[in-house]
């Protein structure tokens, strides 16, 4: 079995999708290096790791998987974040600091938002994944046009 860590431990700032090898990273370091809005940083079978980057006063939109299940940690940053049963109906709202996990079961809607003064970063792992492997969003608007 073939094992990947890149040189340098984490310090190549690629936009590459390392999965579906068995790989070790510093998540923290990657998201804090991460500047697209959305990386695929590690696509399996079962699992898949983005990364995102929500710029100040920017949103990931209030979206819903029907069959995944979701963990957002913010890495970096201040943000807020709000989910319910229905895409007009999002009654829970929670702040988000660093270290805080949020999880979102599937058909539950959600939003978070970038409530600081700079990049929201964030990790996100998805059951099963969400985008296809290799994905790279650079702004919300590319991520927008390329999943409508």
């Amino acid at each position: 079995m073939e094992f990947y860590h890149p040189t340098g431990c984490g310090r190549d700032g690629q936009e590459t999708d390392y999965g579906p090898k068995p790989f070790v990273r510093n998540i923290l370091r990657a998201s804090r290096q991460n500047s697209n809005f959305r990386t695929a940083f590690w696509t399996g079978c079962h699992l898949q790791m983005t990364l995102m980057s929500i710029p100040h006063w920017g949103e990931i939109g209030v979206e819903m998987h029907p069959d995944t299940d979701q963990i957002i940690r913010v890495e970096e940053g201040q943000g807020l974040v709000r989910m319910g049963e229905g895409k007009e109906s999002l009654n829970f709202q929670c702040r988000l600091a660093p270290g805080d996990a949020v999880f979102v079961p599937k058909g539950t809607w959600h939003n978070v938002v970038n409530a600081g003064n700079c990049p929201l970063k964030v990790s996100s792992i998805y059951g099963p994944p969400n985008h296809p492997h290799g994905t790279v969003h650079h702004t919300k608007a590319e991520a927008d046009k390329e999943e409508h």
